[in-house]
């Protein structure tokens, strides 16, 4: 795959598909039980189909696949798939459609992780609101600002969806009374107070959110 896509400015998002089935690198990795994380994709946002080749290392790959086997040899199968733009589109033809350059696909146990690049928020938001209409169970793993001149440093966007409503609800009342602060504004009895809970059920909720917050954080870098 072209490398340039590590330069691009922008916003760098990476979604899952838990089951796509009109993907059909997701569903030969199910079928096969292989990783599937060699793909070149051809994109045409004209009259012209788009292509993806991807390539599978497993004993024995299903003859029944709407796919056009390239070659085999051992156990290294490599396919071809020609979208038409026709019928329910795949998660890579409607990135193609929205012309969003994908940086890396990975499919095991039939589930689809993308990578790709948004020119800006609005573009971002389009394309997710597409993606959520026509794939319901889309799950946003993970949003970086690209570098941009004069700010070397990725700004990473932390998906909130990754905490439960109570956990959310811990963590806002907790900065709002001034928690996080120092001096603190309040200790953990007033906080769990507040919520109506418990200070060592506050604690518990905490200590999940915060994993979760920095784990989405650390994983980004």
């Amino acid at each position: 795959m072209d490398d340039t896509t590590d330069t691009l400015e922008g916003i760098r998002a990476t979604v899952t598909f838990p089951t796509p089935s009109n993907c059909p690198i997701a569903v030969v990795s199910a079928t096969t039980g292989a990783t599937i994380d060699q793909v070149t994709r051809s994109v045409s946002t004209g009259t012209d189909p788009s292509v993806t080749e991807f390539q599978v290392d497993a004993t024995r790959v299903p003859d029944d696949l709407q796919l056009d086997p390239i070659f085999s040899y051992g156990r290294t199968h490599l396919f071809r798939r020609v979208h038409d733009g026709e019928g329910d589109r795949c998660p890579c033809e409607r990135l193609g459609a929205f012309g969003c350059p994908v940086e890396r696909y990975v499919a095991q146990d039939g589930r689809l992780t993308v990578t790709f690049h948004a020119a800006d928020f609005a573009q971002l938001q389009t394309v997710v609101a597409d993606l959520r209409e026509h794939f319901p169970d889309v799950d946003i793993r993970r949003l970086v600002r690209s570098p941009t001149s004069g700010h070397p440093e990725d700004t990473v966007f932390v998906d909130r969806g990754k905490l439960t409503e109570r956990q959310l609800e811990v963590v806002a009342t907790a900065y709002e009374m001034g928690y996080f602060d120092r001096p603190r504004g309040a200790n953990a009895t007033e906080v769990a107070a507040a919520l109506d809970i418990d200070p060592s059920t506050f604690s518990e909720h905490l200590a999940v959110a915060q994993s979760k917050l920095l784990g989405e954080i650390l994983e980004a870098r």
